[in-house]
């Protein structure tokens, strides 16, 4: 059984196999949320997925320092606290709460690090000036730009020259440019708009620059895996590359580059500007955060992910069904259950053993009941007690217990009058609102689905 861990490396395009800087550290730094809205279902794929991903590094090396960034000052932040008529302060500190509100609910695990980029401006200051210092950008105008045809490795994480990059691009067009491709590091800030005091004058840093600086405070200079959604790829990671390479005088940035497709609608992107934004709050609810957890990694990261109701209903319906052998353990996985993971973070694959796992603890006894419930608990199911599950269920379900036993009554009598349309109309009455009914020796007997 091959116990190293593949993974699918943008900056090759290749899958590898992953070997650390530092075997008694390994560094993770993953794009965190812009937070000027809640988040979306398309923003909670990354989270689950790099979540696991900490968990698979933990499980093979005795220390893994996990940061995710919140980017707090931004053009979208500064347009929403305006739109909304509330303090860039209030707007941020709120989003963040609701944020972490959405990471526990999906039963996913505090990072390490989760530094603020307002409380990192200093070491944003110091690399834009080694980079003037350097050559590698210049001032115009309070502005500050990276001059991007002086990194010759320009494009290899996109995998694409130069000039189709930035013909397949929005570019920022500005007359304090040398070039149309070079990317802002610093900028002046408007009137009542968030500044910092700087060389180059009172304003703020461009977006790109904070995760070099973080990653550099947090991991270093070299650090071994950097990953986000696909749509980083070009511009956001390709600048952090070209400046961090730069400033810090490396030939590497980050070894491993992993990125995870879209989240869509009738195939469509999850997007604010297609009008189908699907927010995590929205789903606390309703359905239990292990449901959609499920739902989040029932296809490989590397594929997009068709949203709908029926793959909530089948996760729930999978869900409800292993909490049938739910029984407390603690238990090492063996290798071959844990496999799936270590070949690029197969999910499909691992929750396929699940399903072997959960057949063979539902005719066996309470040892592999064990063993299947460890295997769950190792990916963040089944962390809640069974009785929390059904109770959970229960709050949801809109109906009081009294209610259903009243139809159950009246199904009964309409069944003993032979009227059968009446008897399926409140059965279906009752699955509709989250109840199940069987009749069984001469009695029927209810659960909460």
């Amino acid at each position: 059984m091959n116990k190293d861990i593949f993974l699918t490396n943008n900056l090759s395009n290749k899958k590898e196999k992953f070997v650390p800087i530092d075997e008694k550290n390994v560094g993770m730094y993953v794009c965190g949320p812009t937070v000027y809205d809640d988040p979306h279902i398309g923003n909670a794929r990354p989270i689950v997925i790099f979540d696991i991903l900490f968990k698979v590094l933990k499980s093979k090396f005795s220390l893994v320092t996990y940061v995710r960034n919140i980017t707090d000052v931004d053009d979208k932040i500064i347009k929403s606290s305006n739109d909304k008529k509330i303090s860039i302060s209030d707007l941020t500190e709120t989003v963040i709460k609701s944020f972490n509100e959405d990471c526990n609910y999906l039963n996913c695990e505090a990072p390490t690090q989760q530094p603020k980029a307002t409380e990192h401006i200093d070491l944003m200051i110091e690399m834009i000036s080694e980079l003037i210092k350097k050559d590698f950008a210049y001032e115009n105008n309070k502005h500050v730009y990276f001059e991007v045809k002086k990194f010759k490795d320009y494009g290899k994480l996109s995998n694409k020259k130069l000039e189709d990059l930035i013909a397949g691009s929005r570019v920022e067009v500005s007359d304090n440019k040398k070039n149309s491709e070079d990317f802002v590091l610093w900028k002046p800030s408007l009137e009542n708009e968030p500044y910092w005091d700087s060389p180059w004058g009172k304003g703020r840093p461009g977006w790109h620059l904070e995760c070099s600086a973080m990653s550099k405070k947090f991991l270093g200079n070299e650090f071994d895996i950097h990953g986000g959604g696909i749509d980083l790829i070009f511009p956001h990671h390709e600048n952090e590359i070209a400046q961090s390479r730069c400033a810090n005088d490396t030939k590497v940035f980050a070894n491993y580059w992993l990125h995870n497709a879209f989240i869509t609608m009738s195939n469509e992107k999850m997007a604010k500007s297609q009008g189908n934004i699907l927010k995590i709050k929205d789903f606390r609810k309703k359905v239990s955060g292990q449901v959609l957890r499920l739902a989040l990694i029932s296809a490989h990261y590397k594929q997009p992910l068709d949203w709908n109701d029926k793959l909530l209903e089948d996760c729930q319906n999978t869900i409800d069904k292993w909490y049938n052998v739910y029984m407390p353990s603690n238990k090492n996985i063996n290798d071959e259950t844990i496999q799936p993971l270590y070949d690029d973070v197969n999910t499909p694959g691992y929750i396929a053993n699940l399903h072997k796992l959960y057949e063979k603890a539902n005719k066996g006894n309470d040892e592999d009941k064990k063993i299947f419930n460890s295997a769950c608990n190792f990916i963040g199911l089944l962390q809640e007690t069974k009785e929390v599950w059904l109770n959970y269920k229960k709050d949801k379900a809109d109906i009081s217990e009294e209610e259903i036993e009243s139809k159950i009554e009246l199904r009964n009598k309409a069944r003993a009058d032979k009227d059968y349309k009446e008897s399926d109309n409140i059965r279906n009455y009752l699955f509709d609102k989250g109840v199940l009914i069987e009749d069984k020796d001469g009695k029927t007997i209810w659960k909460f689905k």
